[in-house]
């Protein structure tokens, strides 16, 4: 048995969820695909794909060899590509994983940017804001808010968001504006479904003080641009990221609520599989990433680009150069 042959047939056929489609992509035939794979699961004595007549799908011992296959097979796509030109190894497929709210605004123009100043990359981008599982979801690279508890990640923090309660100045004429946190039990909030707090919300006082106030929600959403915009319309007080909102302070269509005190920062990563090699297209990517989030003055503070192994996982400084933009 080809063993790379039938690796690469085995993760085309996951990756197109037919042995027929993996075939057209390889340019061989359909029964060719399938053999390969069947011959990887007699050498291994386990079955690594369940058939039926109209799917493909993993197993949980496929599940695990997926991941050590397709990252076999992206080391010697990389190791080729290492030898030639950067153009060449800026290629090919990029899954990258992106929050919804984050990304419908700003980030679309980066990721049309980073299209056009790479035109040889796939970019394949899926935007939730769900908490989706890296590894399940077979990404390259995704964008995460909030601590990050999983050893099979790499973490790489981007930077802190700063957050702020907001409210349309029409629903707070109508409503009074809030002097104090405790005020908030009086006003309708709208809450963000998945946030880590659920129904308290934290604050920093003036002075350094640290207060937790309790709220009773008047709607529920787990999409943070539709609470911006139901804010707009008047149906009370939100939470947002201070960088995502500020045209709309600007122009007068939100008020920051308890303007002087503050939402603790929200810490944004790029978090990669553990057990994957990270090619330089991945790389390129989260350092241009960065460097747009720092000239658009994104985040609360600067410089804090360092690695974090989580979970006693290897340091990124040894898989990522540091962005060589930062001042």
């Amino acid at each position: 048995m080809d063993k790379l042959s039938s690796l690469s047939g085995f993760v085309q056929a996951v990756n197109f969820g037919s042995f027929s489609a993996a075939a057209k992509h390889l340019g061989i035939s359909q029964p060719a695909v399938s053999q390969q794979v069947r011959a990887l699961e007699d050498e291994l004595g386990i079955r690594l794909l369940n058939r039926t007549t109209r799917q493909l799908s993993l197993t949980e011992a496929g599940e695990r060899y997926y991941a050590y296959a397709r990252d076999i097979l992206e080391r010697l796509a990389e190791a080729d590509r290492s030898v030639q030109s950067e153009e060449a190894q800026m290629s090919g497929p990029l899954s990258v994983g992106l929050p919804l709210g984050f990304a419908e605004t700003v980030l679309s123009d980066f990721l049309i940017r980073f299209k056009l100043d790479h035109p040889g990359i796939l970019l394949d981008v899926s935007l939730s804001d769900q908490f989706v599982d890296v590894i399940q979801q077979r990404l390259d690279v995704a964008i995460r808010m909030g601590d990050i508890e999983d050893d099979r990640l790499i973490v790489r923090r981007l930077g802190l968001a700063q957050r702020c309660l907001v409210a349309s100045p029409a629903y707070l004429d109508k409503r009074g504006r809030p002097a104090h946190p405790d005020d908030l039990k009086d006003h309708d909030y709208l809450l963000y479904k998945n946030i880590s707090t659920g129904t308290r919300v934290p604050f920093i006082s003036p002075v350094g003080e640290k207060l937790s106030v309790k709220i009773s929600p008047t709607m529920l959403v787990n999409n943070s641009s539709t609470l911006r915009r139901a804010a707009m319309a008047g149906l009370g007080i939100a939470l947002s990221n201070r960088w995502l909102i500020d045209p709309f302070l600007r122009t007068g269509d939100l008020e920051v609520v308890l303007p002087q005190w503050q939402y603790p920062p929200h810490p944004v990563h790029a978090v990669y599989p553990s057990n994957r090699f990270i090619p330089l297209k991945v790389r390129r990517f989260v350092d241009s990433l960065f460097s747009f989030f720092e000239k658009e003055g994104a985040f609360q503070h600067t410089g804090l680009h360092s690695a974090e192994g989580v979970g006693g996982q290897q340091n990124e400084h040894t898989l990522l150069p540091q962005p060589t933009t930062v001042a």
